[in-house]
């Protein structure tokens, strides 16, 4: 079952993948700047948007990814969509080129050697209210993604109206996506990795803590990282000519 996607500009392939509870209306802003030098795909995940429900792990989800992006182009992920194209590149290095990962992680829960995360407590809470309320979740969510972070206000907006100009996303889509978050963990992958990286990370992000830039480095030496002063969890949107500078760095090395 394929995903839907929509591609635009003409260049280097660029595939963006959106983050949970999201859609490919976030990368909205940032789309004028991509187009003048890529040929840019963006991706909805499953039960996300225009895409239909695709059942099954991480895995499955990434496969899907793969199966409608372009062959050796520079893959683009945002949050869970970063941890999808981690595993993208993990199954498919032939197909990814590089990887650009903005506040993205191996595991979004915190383990006894991995404390720069999410509580486990915390993903318990969101899981428990997606089932009662999963619009408020969401939204809760959203809020999660600003809090702290330089014009937290105006990012919110821009998040929200992202939401309104695509189809609400399914509550399946919602449910199987969290879990995604709480039980995917690459971290003992990351040596594995054939693919070059590039790590954006937020200063001020309260769901993938600026301090991991230092753990991802360690991980993989040839990795590059920077962190967005200023920025939370979406710092495409709070600083977006900070992050297409950092894109078209990263596609040109």
């Amino acid at each position: 079952m394929s995903l839907w996607h929509a591609t635009q500009g003409v260049g280097p392939d660029l595939v963006l993948l959106h983050g949970w509870g999201m859609n490919a209306a976030v990368w909205q802003p940032l789309l004028p700047g991509l187009q003048e030098r890529f040929r840019v795909t963006r991706i909805e995940l499953p039960g996300h948007g225009g895409s239909a429900m695709i059942e099954g792990g991480l895995e499955d989800w990434a496969r899907a990814c793969l199966a409608v992006a372009p062959v050796r182009a520079t893959w683009v992920g945002w949050s869970l969509g970063g941890l999808l194209a981690l595993q993208a590149a993990l199954l498919a290095p032939a197909q990814v080129e590089r990887l650009c990962l903005v506040t993205a992680t191996p595991s979004f829960v915190q383990h006894a050697d991995w404390p720069l995360a999410m509580p486990a407590a915390t993903f318990d809470q969101f899981a428990g209210a997606l089932l009662d309320d999963p619009g408020a979740t969401l939204k809760r969510f959203l809020g999660l993604q600003v809090r702290g972070a330089d014009d937290a206000r105006t990012t919110l907006r821009t998040l929200s109206d992202a939401l309104a100009q695509r189809p609400d996303p399914q509550p399946r889509g919602l449910e199987l996506g969290l879990q995604l978050l709480q039980e995917g963990d690459l971290r003992a992958r990351l040596g594995q990795l054939q693919t070059a990286s590039h790590w954006l990370f937020g200063e001020r992000d309260t769901l993938v803590p600026a301090g991991l830039a230092n753990t991802i480095q360690e991980s993989l030496p040839l990795a590059r990282v920077q962190i967005v002063q200023g920025a939370g969890h979406a710092p495409f949107l709070s600083h977006p000519q900070q992050c297409l500078h950092w894109l078209e760095e990263s596609c040109g090395s």
